[in-house]
This record gives C-alpha cells, sequence and structure tokens, in this order.
C-alpha cells in the first residue's frame, strides 16, 4: 500500500512546541507569497521581480540559460498584494554550458536544446511594470538589456544593495541567507524559485514597521550622483578605498579611476572631501545623477 500522506496540522503542532521551547529554530519551506489585502484596486502599481541564470558572469560575453520574470502589484505603502502568473524560458547558448554551471544552476544542454527567448514576447510581458526587481541588478541588467531593449525604459531596483540588511540585523545579503533569517528555505538557483523568494522577502516588515519593499521603492526613486575622481593621486588610493570608492579598469564603462555614488544631501560634502583630502584644489569634477532608469545599466 502507498505510505499515507503525512498529518501537516500534527507536524506544525510538533514545529511550534519545539519553537516555544527556546531549545529550537525551524526553517519551514516556502510555499507562497504573504500576500497584504488590497484596500483599493487603483491605487496598484505593477513590478517584475527578474532573474536570470546564465553562462557565466561576463554581462558582455556570457549568455541567459534561463529568465524568469514574476509580475507582483503592490499597493502605495509598498505592501505586498498579488503575485502574477510567471514568465519562464530557457535559452540555448552558443557554447556547450561548463560542467561547473550546470552544477551550480541544474541545467544542463538537454534541458535547452532547441529553446531560444523571444525579445518581443519578453517586451510586451513587462510593459505594464513601473519597476523591475532583481536580487544583484547590476548583474541582471546587463544581461537582459542585451535581450531587449524594453528593459531599458523601466526604472530598476536591486533588492541586494538597496536595503540596509546589515543595519537591520542581517549579516549576509544572499538570497537563500536573507530567507534562512526569515524563517524559511526553498531550492536556489532556479530562476523562478528566486523571484518568487525574493518577493517574500521583500514583503516581510523590518523593524520600522514598513516592509522591505517600501524601503527598497524609497531607495529607487531617490536620484544618485556618480562622482568619478579621476586623476586621483596614486598614493591616496588607500583613503579612497576606505571612504567606499571603488575602482573602475573597464574602459568600456568609463575612464579607469576610483568612483563612488552618493545620495543627493552628500553631494556637495564629497566634493568638499575631494578638494580637501584627495587633489589639494578643486579639480572642477562634474557629478553626473543617476536615476532608477540608469541606475545598474552600463549607462550609468
Amino acid at each position: 500500500m502507498p505510505d499515507a500522506p503525512p498529518d501537516l496540522a500534527a507536524l506544525d503542532a510538533m514545529a511550534a512546541q519545539l519553537e516555544a521551547s527556546g531549545r529550537y529554530r525551524l526553517l519551514r519551506r516556502f510555499e507562497a507569497c504573504t500576500l497584504h489585502p488590497v484596500a483599493d484596486p487603483t491605487t496598484l502599481k505593477r513590478g517584475i521581480y527578474l532573474d536570470t541564470e546564465t553562462t557565466g558572469v561576463d554581462g558582455r560575453r556570457d549568455e541567459i540559460l534561463e529568465l524568469a520574470m514574476v509580475p507582483f502589484d503592490y499597493d502605495p505603502d509598498g505592501r505586498l498584494c498579488a503575485v502574477h502568473h510567471p514568465f519562464v524560458a530557457l535559452n540555448q547558448p552558443t557554447n556547450p554550458i561548463l560542467p561547473e554551471i550546470t552544477k551550480i544552476t541544474g541545467i544542463t544542454d538537454a534541458m535547452v536544446a532547441g529553446h531560444a527567448i523571444d525579445p518581443e514576447k519578453v517586451g510586451a510581458f513587462i510593459a505594464e511594470a513601473v519597476i523591475v526587481i532583481a536580487h544583484n541588478a547590476a548583474f541582471d541588467r546587463l544581461f537582459a538589456e542585451r535581450l531587449t531593449d524594453a528593459f531599458k525604459a523601466k526604472g530598476w531596483a536591486c533588492s541586494m544593495s538597496q536595503v540596509d540588511w546589515k543595519g537591520e540585523g542581517f549579516e549576509g545579503t544572499k538570497l537563500s541567507y536573507l530567507a534562512g533569517q526569515c524563517g524559511f528555505f526553498f531550492d536556489g538557483h532556479r530562476a523562478e524559485n528566486d523571484c518568487l523568494a525574493g518577493l517574500e522577502i521583500l514583503g516581510r516588515q523590518l523593524s520600522d514597521g514598513r516592509t522591505a519593499l517600501a524601503h527598497l521603492l524609497d531607495a529607487a526613486r531617490a536620484p544618485t550622483w556618480r562622482i568619478v575622481a579621476e586623476g586621483s593621486p596614486y598614493n591616496l588610493k588607500d583613503k579612497l578605498k576606505t571612504r567606499g570608492y571603488r575602482w573602475n579598469g573597464d574602459e568600456a564603462a568609463g575612464p579607469k579611476a576610483w568612483y563612488t555614488d552618493v545620495a543627493d544631501v552628500d553631494r556637495e560634502a564629497e566634493l568638499l572631501f575631494l578638494t580637501q583630502e584627495i587633489y589639494g584644489y578643486d579639480p572642477g569634477l562634474t557629478p553626473r545623477r543617476i536615476t532608477a532608469f540608469e541606475r545598474f545599466s552600463e549607462r550609468a
């Protein structure tokens, strides 16, 4: 005879008893996103949570193996109200998939054989969205924009870097780690699973009672300023690095120089720092204003 299905109520009662003891902390398998009741459907906005699995990490040369996009609706307070049917597609790359990529993603050459992603269908699918979110948008946006220019017309946000996870008590920003801290686990490294888990995490409340999604949307809406310390003295590179500057060694992405992105309120203070602490004179730098429409793209 087949095994009897598990008694879920009994299992939940056992889990509750274990957690109540204070000696155990349990993770529950992710099953569906937690949704907030809709008060006024006319106030909802559409977003897309996107994830790609790729043949490598070079956004200019490597290729997409799998693209998943999960549409969702959120209210003016940044609460997750609905999750809609996803778009999931595989793509056969030019060259065979490396064994290490298959080990990470579980995607094999046989799975993608004969498959291709239709850019027009992708463009139509994201047409209603006002924001595209990815966990490491600086990675995913390069691949997405190579697929179709439709992504260039959308504002983007990054659920990894644009939420102050450290300030909220998280010690890491990987999706699986955030999920664990939120009390659940999921089968990662497949694009659709990552999207749904990401939405569940964003729907959770942070210490101020607002959702992580609300914080993320605030960060996405706010402009930042890219300041490039071109021609800065080499012997002061450690001072720039300590302050949070990053080195751009890719001429295709702009001048080879240290750079940083700062909020609008910090722009003048940062320019003053460079004048007084780095150059010793006013170098006449011209910061570039960056919004969600350029952020995380090569155009930034």
